[in-house]
């Protein structure tokens, strides 16, 4: 169970981008700082080109901005800046955050362009919290993808995360092994984690412990007579085939066997992991030891674990560290936070960012998202519209796609899932924390029954369809026509 929190332990209230406060301050001085707004967190590419994104970090957002405050050393610190005004620093003394949030279920497989949280509050509100909303979701969206895709290159044998040492800092690791289980690893090295989340740890030795005794034997047999049938030796200190794996044999054979425990692994940490492992298994079986699992560390990821396999290799568990915890091979995830609607007159006037980069201009307005399911149950498409507290009848909606607008697309016998739940209301959280175990077994759950296999590929993954109501299409495209002409004229 978790035992610290954001909120108690510390005050990260003023991890946030300077223009996040000058532009507050503005709405202040202005009168505009309590106008009602919608913001919406979404991204516009899935790490490593990949077919889909695994949504993480939201009970940490939600945990951060239930705590959101200013200390008086926060407001002295500004204040030494020279560029606010006591009122406004008067202000966020007593700064709660009163909105409303909307977001999907932490764990949902998302697609880039729809909204994964939305945030409905006033205008000095809702613009504050946008770095460390994004810092939390960003970085846990990227880590549980990264790990997902290294579990299924896996293709079901256990994976570990052990990756804190190389994280770029302490809550990179700690929040890092958070998403991985999400994500989908079987445990961590980090104990702190399995402390705060209930993640099952998992740890062998060091290269370290070796080399401190006269010779390996005795490493191993010292090791093994502490902790018995737990024990797992690390193999590849001097040789792995002339010496560990041998010593490991014989060190089962004089302690554990009469003792009645068996060795529970070996890890092979260096060289051509394939070859050794299978090279090693041969050895294992041969001295009775087909139980005694084989682990696999160093520098791996989902392309070095899928060549171990498909050469052969006789992996049971992989210890996957820096490109795990790195993300290394798309090191960022470009989730943004926008502006989409204000409130004028009682209603929700839509607002759009407008780009020479088609890919930037973003989706206007208070928006519902719904899941499309065909008859069969498998995920084939979102589904944009305006918002609406009815979920609509698929069999007389006109949907378009935004790529393919002359297409008319028919969701006759399609059923619709609303993908975003109100959890905060009037700053207060709506639900109680989810175990992590149950938030893995529903990332699990929609890869194996819902996302087609087809999205599920690592490279050149099959489109996943957004597409909107043509209503929605209709207001977003008369809003560009608009903002248009409105240029034009300024000219």
């Amino acid at each position: 169970m978790e035992q610290n929190s954001l909120c108690g332990q510390r005050n990260i209230s003023m991890l946030m981008d300077l223009y996040e406060l000058t532009m507050t301050n503005g709405f202040f001085l202005l009168g505009k700082g309590q106008e009602k707004t919608v913001y919406d967190m979404f991204y516009r590419r899935n790490p490593d080109d990949g077919g889909f994104t695994i949504f993480a970090g939201l009970e940490q957002t939600l945990e951060f901005i239930e705590c959101f405050h200013f200390t008086d050393r926060d407001i002295d610190y500004l204040n030494s800046l020279g560029m606010f005004a006591s009122e406004y620093l008067d202000y966020l003394r007593g700064f709660k955050f009163t909105g409303d949030i909307y977001a999907f279920r932490e764990g949902t497989v998302a697609y880039p362009d729809e909204p994964l949280v939305t945030v409905m509050a006033p205008l000095i509100e809702a613009q504050i919290i946008e770095t460390a909303m994004l810092s939390q979701l960003n970085h846990q969206s990227l880590i549980a993808t990264k790990a997902n895709r290294i579990v299924r290159a896996a293709q079901g044998r256990a994976v570990a995360d052990m990756g804190a040492r190389r994280a770029h800092n302490a809550d990179a690791a700690i929040y890092g092994a958070r998403a991985a289980y999400i994500g989908g690893v079987n445990n961590t090295a980090t104990v702190i984690a399995g402390e705060m989340f209930d993640i099952p740890v998992t740890g062998t030795m060091a290269h370290s412990w070796i080399m401190a005794f006269e010779s390996e034997y005795e490493a191993f047999r010292s090791y093994a007579d502490i902790y018995g049938s737990r024990s797992v030796f690390l193999v590849d200190t001097y040789n792995t085939l002339e010496s560990g794996v041998p010593n490991a044999i014989r060190v089962f054979n004089d302690l554990l066997k009469p003792r009645g425990e068996r060795l529970r692994g070996i890890r092979i940490d260096s060289g051509d992991i394939a070859s050794l492992s299978k090279k090693a298994r041969k050895m294992l079986d041969e001295a009775g030891m087909t139980d005694c699992l084989i682990v696999a560390s160093n520098s791996l990821d989902e392309g070095t674990i899928g060549s171990i396999i498909s050469q052969g290799g006789c992996i049971d568990i992989f210890g996957v560290g820096e490109r795990l915890i790195t993300a290394k091979s798309d090191s960022t995830f470009g989730g943004v936070y926008k502006l989409t609607a204000m409130e004028r007159d009682g209603k929700w006037e839509p607002k759009i960012k407008v780009s020479d980069n088609v890919a930037k201009i973003t989706n206007p307005g208070l928006k519902s998202i719904y899941r499309i399911y065909d008859s069969e149950g498998a995920s084939v498409g979102e589904l944009i519209t305006h918002h609406s507290d009815t979920i609509p009848d698929p069999a007389t909606l006109d949907c378009v796609s935004s790529d393919k607008p002359w297409q008319h697309v028919n969701l006759k016998g399609c059923r619709l899932q609303p993908l975003q739940v109100k959890v905060m209301e009037r700053g207060k959280r709506l639900f109680p924390k989810k175990p992590l175990s149950e938030i893995q077994d529903y990332v699990r759950h929609q890869l194996s029954t819902e996302v087609r296999p087809e999205e599920q590929r690592f490279y050149n993954p099959d489109s996943h369809p957004v597409l909107m109501s043509r209503d929605y299409y209709d207001m977003k495209v008369n809003l560009l026509s608009k903002i248009s002409n409105l240029h034009r004229a300024d000219k």
